[in-house]
């Protein structure tokens, strides 16, 4: 078979398969380059046209980039491992709105710059969901950051007196979609409270922010150091445009520990 492929390509005018490889590799196109060789065998055995080994060799070429790029991405996204939404169980908490998940995954609300607010008790899948949607909107190319609420607040903390410009670089503030964890869970102190203000500001309409918590907006004044004033302002730039799931049910993690106390 090489031999079918240097008569086929040997002739005046067309590059040798080595050259054909390193030029592949020159420009970047590695995937290209590895399976040159193989297109070219399979093109000579099924009489394959030039332009449809091209495409191939393309195709194969976006899609691998395509899936290191994801792989990056989730590696520095901080996203807790192995959950999606094709591992959520829709079946145990029934009062999770499909249709409204499914909508949301189409990751519309993330090129809207719209939020996305996940309420309910402990347990009931509220990060899941979250953290679900990061993954989708990675794989739909853009930018995202996942935090706990009390890590983030320590960023923002040691950046108090940064120049407006650093803070902009930070992924907090640039990431296309923003996920904050466990909101409600400890109270926020004036100065973390200012800080978080702060950043919601900055992202109202330039980004888009998912917010599990475990508290009801009614409730959030007493997260936010007691500031009322403030917490109305950051609830007006949060709920401006903003999906809201509340999530009443079971808890996942209750679950399990009854099954392993009743196995």
């Amino acid at each position: 078979m090489d031999a079918a492929i240097a008569s086929a390509v040997e002739v005046p005018g067309v590059p040798p398969l080595d050259d054909l490889r390193e030029w592949l590799g020159h420009l970047g196109l590695t995937f290209a380059a590895d399976l040159v060789k193989e297109e070219l065998h399979e093109a000579v055995r099924l009489n394959r046209a030039p332009h449809e080994v091209l495409g191939r060799l393309l195709r194969g070429e976006i899609e691998s980039r395509d899936e290191r790029r994801v792989r990056t991405a989730l590696k520095l996204s901080n996203l807790p491992g192995g959950t999606t939404l094709g591992n959520f169980d829709f079946a145990f908490q029934p009062g999770v709105d499909r249709r409204q998940v499914e909508g949301l995954a189409t990751c519309e609300f993330v090129r809207e710059h719209t939020n996305v607010l996940l309420q309910g008790p402990p347990g009931v899948g509220k990060t899941h969901l979250a953290v679900a949607l990061g993954v989708r909107a990675i794989e739909q190319g853009f930018g995202v950051i996942f935090y706990r609420l009390e890590e983030m607040l320590h960023e923002l903390r040691r950046d108090l007196g940064a120049p407006p410009a650093k803070l902009r670089r930070r992924k907090c503030f640039s990431a296309s979609l923003l996920i904050v964890d466990e909101m409600g869970f400890e109270p926020m102190d004036r100065e973390q409270a200012s800080l978080f203000f702060r950043l919601v500001s900055y992202r109202y309409q330039r980004g888009s922010t998912i917010i599990t918590t475990n508290k009801s907006v009614k409730d959030w004044p007493g997260i936010l150091a007691g500031d009322e004033a403030m917490t109305a302002a950051i609830l007006d730039r949060l709920l401006h445009r903003c999906a809201v799931l509340n999530i009443r049910g079971r808890s996942y993690r209750l679950q399990e520990i009854e099954q392993n106390m009743n196995p």
